[in-house]
């Protein structure tokens, strides 16, 4: 999350809201954003509702809920997908921000 909120302004200017979906309760989630004060959406996802939605995948032996990100437009379609096989597995802001860019010009 550190890596989003260091390019977060680039996201805004792309037109483009941030939203990180997580696996802790409530009170947890809210602590983590109020102690990090980050500046974006966080949404808590303890019943892993999301998380089935998206098809994100859960390894046990590697630390839990892996990485995913995904870039849905205003219509509510998914056009990038990126999930992760390990936790260091997310991709770079500039690769994020040349995709919405190049989907940003196409639509």
């Amino acid at each position: 999350m550190a890596q989003l909120r260091r390019d977060y302004e680039k996201f805004q200017q792309a037109n483009t809201a941030v939203l990180v979906i997580g696996p802790e309760d409530a009170r947890a989630f809210k602590k983590y954003w109020e102690q990090n004060a980050l500046p974006f959406t966080g949404l808590p996802d303890p019943k892993h509702r999301v998380l089935k939605l998206y098809g994100q995948e859960i390894k046990l032996f590697k630390l839990g809920r892996m990485p995913a990100m995904v870039i849905v437009d205003q219509e509510g379609v998914a056009r990038f997908v990126h999930y992760g096989h390990s936790m260091s597995d997310i991709p770079e802001n500039a690769g994020v921000l040349a995709t919405l860019e190049r989907l940003n010009a196409a639509g």
